[in-house]
């Protein structure tokens, strides 16, 4: 179906119904028969809970699993999936999504390909709830992507062979054999970031330097280097060691400490948890090298892609980051991976319950499924 006959078939204020529905209904591809009749678009979501194969140890917490939203906009049977992943900093939980997305109706809106409305009219609802924003972006984008016939990095004149090679996550444990299975997994990576800022940062990194001597990292430290002598002795201590560059080494509020910081280090410094939306972008050009975007933070999709414009009009570095996720949701991410510097689009390789098939990882290179419309996933 194209573009011109859709709206032709798309009723003028056609309905949007908001309901949660049962999780069943995402163990199937429904996007080649109508589940919902008279051009009618219809909103559903799902709590489903993304279980860690690995504990996870950051600065300020550490878990097991990660709450999430698994979303759908079904319209003349085309299903777009989309996706709201909510570790605890983001302030976000299963109750405050499901809340938003019950708040949402779309029925204004005849034409689906206005984006920058429909982002317009979800930021009029209330702010923040940055994740289920995204959830709706998400999925919006993979719908529309379906009736174009287009995959997403295609629309934006990407072209998928410049995809970079992504980092895998580890992050210190306790446990010497549970943390020598984590370092072990890392073998297919030629990059691999390292959570610090746990009070183990250089045990970690001489932990896994003993079985990978000249495999690259990067670091990220959550905000948990709180003093910026600290956080420089560190950075000059990891760029001996084969670092590549060092993301949130401070406090986000502390920004002249890491204006700093990263006026005197060897490494590039990365915004990560200081970054959320698009006017963070300006600001961070004072005291970061860098920008780490994450759907999740920036609402999706089309934020996100006029983020990373603008850092590269500012000359910085860009990075494409992610939660713990499915595939649905890193796979969105993907799609725009050839505009950025590093990708760390391993969220779906740290659960063990994906239900997407997505995007896969090939010698250690992001590689984004080309032959799919949208943002590139289907259910398995």
């Amino acid at each position: 179906m194209n573009r011109r006959n859709f709206l032709r078939t798309t009723a003028l204020g056609a309905a949007i119904a908001v309901t949660p529905i049962s999780f069943s209904a995402f163990g199937k591809d429904t996007a080649t028969k109508a589940t919902t009749p008279g051009g009618r678009m219809r909103l559903t979501f799902e709590p489903y809970e993304l279980k860690l194969k690995h504990v996870f140890n950051l600065a300020r917490n550490k878990r097991t699993s990660t709450p999430g939203v698994q979303v759908r906009i079904d319209l003349d049977g085309i299903t777009g999936y989309g996706e709201a992943s909510m570790p605890p900093y983001l302030g976000e939980n299963v109750e405050s999504v499901s809340s938003f997305l019950s708040r949402v109706d779309l029925g204004q809106f005849a034409d689906p390909f206005r984006v920058k409305d429909i982002h317009e009219y979800l930021e009029s609802i209330a702010p923040n709830n940055r994740a289920a924003k995204a959830s709706v972006d998400i999925a919006l984008h993979d719908l529309l992507g379906k009736i174009m016939g287009q995959p997403w990095h295609k629309i934006w004149g990407l072209n998928p062979e410049k995809a970079p090679n992504t980092s895998y996550t580890i992050s210190w444990n306790d446990d010497a054999e549970e943390l020598g299975r984590e370092i072990a997994e890392c073998k297919p990576f030629k990059i691999i970031k390292v959570k610090m800022g746990v009070g183990h940062d250089k045990e970690l990194v001489e932990a896994f330097r003993k079985v990978y001597p000249d495999k690259a990292i990067c670091v990220d430290a959550n905000q948990g280097w709180n003093d910026k002598e600290k956080a420089l002795e560190m950075c000059n201590w990891l760029a001996e060691r084969g670092c590549v560059f060092v993301e949130q080494p401070m406090p986000k509020e502390k920004l002249d400490e890491t204006a700093w910081v990263r006026e005197r280090s060897p490494l590039p410094i990365i915004a990560d948890e200081f970054l959320q939306r698009l006017p963070d972008v300006r600001r961070a050009a004072g005291a970061y090298d860098g920008i780490n975007i994450k759907l999740m933070k920036s609402t999706g999709l089309h934020e996100a892609h006029q983020m990373a414009e603008l850092a590269r009009a500012l000359g910085m570095k860009v990075m494409l980051g992610c939660m713990t996720e499915t595939s649905c949701a890193v796979t969105a991410a993907a799609q725009l991976s050839p505009m950025v510097d590093w990708a760390d689009l391993d969220g779906n390789l740290l659960i063990s319950n994906d239900i997407f098939d997505g995007i896969k990882v090939v010698d250690g290179k992001v590689t984004i499924p080309i032959d799919r419309p949208g943002i590139g996933v289907v259910p398995v």
